[in-house]
């Protein structure tokens, strides 16, 4: 009996991690598709509203607040299309990642739910920039999935380059 309730849920645990595995690429996607597109328009935002970005840069204190400006729009707004497309994802996860870690620490009261996010969690959940970091990091840690160009790269081109460079040393 107890060797039957092992194997069964052993085999329980195996369906699971399973379906967990496929879910991944469902989830990356979602993620990808969702919050690439709310970079896209952050980043659009910014560049079309160049003044008030560079007057609110400069309010925060941010060093050198016209080029942050441009600097900032720009990865995010390019960053939100290469999120959709999964291209360079763990690259532009790691910059989206230091960006949204900038955006908590320079504005004070998304500052102060960083510095006091385990005392008071929601006010850290809640804060603008969570999802946007959220994404960034699990692009970055887990890559973009399947259902992305750098994947496609990845079975394709890179496997090729790879067998290519194979056959030149022998």
């Amino acid at each position: 009996m107890k060797e039957l309730v092992v194997d069964l849920g052993t085999k329980g645990y195996g369906l699971l991690i399973r379906a967990g595995d496929l879910l991944q690429p469902v989830l990356l996607l979602i993620f990808r598709l969702t919050w690439g597109w709310q970079f896209f328009v952050t980043g659009k935002g910014k560049l079309l509203n160049h003044p008030d970005i560079v007057e609110f840069f400069t309010s925060l204190g941010i060093p050198l607040p016209d080029f942050n400006a441009w600097f900032v729009a720009g990865v995010e707004c390019v960053g939100g299309i290469l999120l959709i497309l999964g291209l360079a994802s763990r690259p532009i996860g790691l910059m989206l990642t230091v960006n949204m870690i900038v955006a908590y620490l320079a504005v004070k009261d998304d500052r102060e739910a960083v510095f006091n996010m385990f005392k008071d969690p929601d006010t850290f959940l809640q804060a603008d920039p969570f999802f946007f970091l959220l994404t960034a990091v699990l692009i970055l840690a887990f890559g973009p999935g399947k259902f992305s160009l750098d994947y496609l790269l990845s079975k394709t081109l890179f496997k090729k380059l790879n067998q290519e460079s194979g056959e030149a040393k022998a």
